[in-house]
């Protein structure tokens, strides 16, 4: 299974994770909790329940990047590109805007 920590602005907002079943997106409760709590996108509402899809959440798909950027990062990391995760994880820790991805390394899953 992979992982990524995924913030707002530097508050953990929620954990975004693959596994043989598709995606799995859910707020952190602590980050629920908070007054100016806001959601990751429209389509991903404030909730406590887990949100499943057997393919990439659109909105966390639209922050790989594309055409010539992407073709560096396929090539310098040595990254398929279908897998959406993987390259998620490897380009999408310093995004335009608000939400970040930081991979959770399988040590630190414990």
């Amino acid at each position: 299974m992979r992982r990524a920590e995924i913030k707002i602005h530097e508050s953990t907002a929620g954990w975004l994770s693959q596994d043989e079943d598709g995606y799995h997106f859910f707020y952190d409760p602590s980050y629920l909790k908070l007054p100016n709590a806001e959601s990751v996108s429209l389509t991903l509402p404030l909730q406590e329940a887990v949100f499943n899809s057997k393919i990439l959440f659109p909105f966390f798909d639209g922050l790989i990047p594309e055409g010539w950027l992407l073709d560096i990062a396929e090539k310098n990391w040595k990254l398929n590109p279908r897998d959406r995760m993987g390259l998620l994880l490897a380009c999408c820790r310093d995004c335009i805007g608000a939400v970040s991805v930081h991979p959770v390394k399988e040590e630190d899953q414990l």
